[in-house]
């Protein structure tokens, strides 16, 4: 593996067509999210199609933690929420680049069933769980936390699905945030075990849309999880993200790759099914490698 940036950019701008000695780590979140689950078969199609080693799957934290990978060197590819992603890249000016925009995720604000809150604001004085720290669900949460006023007023609990829908059972924390496709398996489960409840977020979007013009607003359909209505949430791209530094080369066979793999990765997990060249060119205002416009000028986007 690369062991740094430098490293990494060194030996990727040697590399020709045949890319010898090439070597990739792909930052995938948790083992169980989709991220994760995309990432598998994504690096068996790159070793396929590049000719290389299979690239290594990094379990991560998610997508804070992933962008520090690749900021740091220590990660060449990332899956990332396109909120950090783009307030990442201003930060970081020059630093990164985005290969695509993939997947949609959908924010998800969990009760149990038999509690009597029907509005965020009604959190007041609650325990929430907020997702893993430096995952976009944490990020996500925070800042919907500020919009309804809830900052400071509310006890955070830092948990990633599974424990927090644990805790949720047990009385221990008053409502989760979550943010990932449609259907979460691990909600539909405990929806039909012990019985959950979605929060509308409608009162919220605009509160929402200020902080980043990347969010977007959705319905979640009430048959999704068996709800008693559908309910309105925040809807946040994803990206894939890479350094600057990757050779334009590597950056093109790697966006093509992506591409071709299509039919795996749906098999995978649903929310690839919605990967196409179409949107995956829509990844302002983090801007694209020079090696994937390429790609997409190819195929006359």
């Amino acid at each position: 593996m690369m062991a740094a940036l430098a490293a990494a950019g060194s030996l990727l701008a040697g590399c020709g067509p045949d890319f010898p000695g090439l070597r990739l780590r792909i930052a995938a979140g948790a083992v169980g999210g989709v991220y994760h689950d995309l990432a598998g078969p994504l690096a068996e199609a790159w070793a396929g199609g590049l000719d290389i080693e299979r690239p290594t799957v990094l379990a991560t934290q998610g997508s804070g933690d992933n962008l520090n990978r690749v900021l740091a060197g220590t990660a060449d590819v990332a899956f990332v929420a396109a909120d950090l992603a783009s307030d990442s890249a201003a930060a970081h000016p020059g630093k990164l680049a985005a290969l695509a925009r993939i997947h949609d995720d959908y924010l998800h604000i969990v009760v149990r069933r038999d509690s009597a809150y029907t509005s965020v604001p009604m959190l007041r004085g609650q325990q929430i769980a907020v997702g893993s720290p430096e995952s976009g669900v944490e990020y996500i949460a925070r800042r919907v936390l500020q919009v309804a006023g809830l900052s400071g007023a509310v006890t955070v609990r830092s948990l990633g699905l599974e424990d927090s829908l644990t805790a949720l059972v047990e009385h221990k924390v008053d409502a989760l945030f979550w943010s990932g496709g449609l259907p979460t398996p691990l909600i539909t489960e405990y929806t039909h075990t012990i019985g959950l409840r979605l929060l509308d977020m409608s009162g919220l979007m605009r509160g929402m849309q200020r902080f980043s013009p990347v969010y977007g607003s959705a319905t979640i359909p009430a048959s999704t999880y068996d709800q008693p209505g559908p309910v309105t949430t925040l809807v946040v791209p994803n990206f894939l993200v890479v350094p600057t530094s990757m050779h334009g080369d590597v950056a093109e066979e790697l966006t093509k790759g992506l591409y071709a793999a299509r039919p795996e990765l749906a098999a995978a997990n649903r929310a690839a099914l919605s990967i196409d060249v179409h949107p995956g060119i829509e990844t302002a205002p983090v801007p694209l490698h020079p090696g994937a416009l390429n790609y997409y000028r190819a195929e006359k986007l």
